[in-house]
């Protein structure tokens, strides 16, 4: 097979030709290697990748267990990036922070350890937003990434470098972490899937923090069928996470049907309002008309509270940021100021260098709601509309087994642009960060695209693990259109020798 060819193919695609002996492990990280080499200086997806004779070695192990019929899963071989805020023994984990631009873990993340056992190749760990604060991936202390769509635009955040990555095919699956929609929303400007999954469902050892009530890992890939794949091999119970959920019912891939009859589909009004292109909102209205036509019943209807999930967000989210970056001290690991005078002296200077601007910006945000005088106005407030927001989607799920609605009000901005005013950048997570607040399962899909070409995602949300629900509602659109690998990744693609 040539490397575009082998490129081309989604996650669950390799791993079968793998299998029947038609492409090998190593061929398959050879082409992907040969991808970032020509697509990196552009796109900037990645802060480390792994040495080139580390991971063809991983690969060569890997190929010997799936010839003996010891790996049989849909994933063994196959090269994977991991986001740079889920540690990895001896491989630099940095969160695209210079507080932490030496760190190397002395563990692993759960999750990636059970990539490990399904026989999935780490290839490198992908660029951010600094401590996944951020929706554009430009906060990142290692530069900006960009959209592999059109360079001159972000390829959203905080998980933009994974989804930059997955659609640049300098990977063929990706994990991300989601606080705010930081999976669904990059997967929607780069025209890739991207799952975050129940609060729970995949274990949290090994994350680095930023938001603890609402992180969650989950998968970027090409379609629904490999995200179904990635999230069966990441589900488990671990002890070594309070959080952790024992799940009986992770057999994801069995809600694969092009099947929707009688299916109940509700698009809240509420997310049409004003600051929605035109453009997207008639995207998600093709894809209700794409349902409708399968046998699904889809209507509107009026979901409330959705005004206010952005400031009970970021009260709640700040909070719990300024408290988990209390760590960072310069004292144990991470950055040090070089010179300092007393104790206190440097914990300011190291945190002070080590930080960009928009994470002391949350820090101190996060500080102030929860100091004294303020707790109770803000703090305790945001957690009451939390608890609101939570039994407004109770409600709806009581009518419906899926909502659907836009990823985000956009397509992806222009770098540069989206900086320049934070706030504005807060507003543009309205439609996914309700869903981290309920600890919900949210779905990004590719739909259409924009008149200048950028794609455009579509949401898919579920009620508390039902997972299977918005799987098999997302694969019943996705078989409607095609996948598409953008024009720029393409043409790096062919411009390999066959192998």
């Amino acid at each position: 097979m040539t490397a575009k060819e082998i490129l081309s193919l989604t996650a669950v695609e390799l791993g079968k030709k793998i299998k029947q002996k038609e492409v090998t492990s190593a061929e398959a990280v050879r082409a992907v290697l040969g991808q970032i080499r020509a697509m990196e200086p552009v796109l900037n997806s990645y802060v480390t990748v792994d040495k080139e004779e580390e991971i063809l070695k991983q690969a060569e192990e890997i190929q010997k267990r799936i010839d003996s019929g010891e790996l049989t899963g849909p994933l063994a071989g196959v090269p994977a990036a991991v986001k740079d805020n889920i540690c990895m023994e001896n491989m630099k984990t940095t969160c695209s922070s210079n507080i932490l631009s030496e760190f190397v873990p002395t563990y692993t993340a759960e999750a990636v350890e059970n990539l490990k056992k399904a026989g999935a190749v780490i290839i490198g760990k992908t660029n951010m937003d600094e401590f996944a604060m951020g929706s554009t991936t430009e906060t990142s202390a290692y530069g900006p990434t960009r959209n592999p769509w059109n360079p001159d635009h972000v390829p959203g955040g905080s998980s933009g470098g994974s989804c930059s990555a997955v659609a640049a095919a300098e990977c063929f699956f990706a994990l991300g972490s989601d606080t705010g929609g930081s999976i669904r929303q990059p997967a929607s400007f780069c025209g890739v899937t991207g799952l975050k999954p129940t609060y729970g469902t995949v274990s949290r050892y090994g994350l680095i923090a930023y938001g603890s009530s609402l992180d969650q890992i989950g998968p970027v890939a090409k379609d629904v069928t490999d995200c179904a794949a990635i999230l069966e091999v990441l589900t488990s119970h671990d002890r070594k996470d309070s959080t952790s959920v024992e799940r009986k019912d992770s057999d994801f891939t069995s809600a694969l049907k092009d099947d929707v009859t009688g299916m109940r589909i509700g698009i809240p009004a509420d997310y049409f309002g004003e600051g929605l292109d035109l453009s997207v909102k008639e995207a998600v209205l093709h894809a209700a008309e794409v349902l409708r036509e399968k046998g699904a019943v889809v209507e509107m209807f009026d979901l409330g509270m959705v005004e206010y999930a952005i400031p009970a967000y970021y009260v709640i989210a700040s909070a719990e940021a300024s408290s988990n970056l209390s760590r960072f001290d310069g004292v144990k690991y991470g950055y040090r100021a070089k010179e300092y005078q007393g104790l206190h002296g440097m914990y300011k200077k190291s945190r002070s260098q080590g930080f960009g601007p928009e994470v002391k910006r949350r820090i101190m945000l996060g500080s102030f709601v929860l100091s004294s005088g303020y707790y109770d106005a803000y703090y305790l407030k945001a957690l009451k509309t939390k608890a609101l927001i939570k039994k407004a989607f109770d409600a709806a799920f009581s009518k419906y087994d899926v909502i659907l609605g836009p990823a985000a009000p956009t397509t992806a901005p222009r770098l540069g642009e989206s900086l320049k005013d934070p706030l504005k950048m807060y507003l543009g997570d309205i439609y996914t960060i309700s869903v981290n607040l309920a600890g919900l399962p949210g779905l990004t899909v590719p739909g259409e695209k924009d008149k200048n070409g950028l794609p455009i995602g579509i949401q898919f949300i579920g009620d508390c693990f039902k997972e299977k629900n918005i799987l098999q509602a997302g694969y019943a659109f996705e078989q409607s259109r095609g996948y598409e690998m953008p024009a720029l990744a393409a043409e790096a693609a062919d411009g390999k020798e066959e192998r």
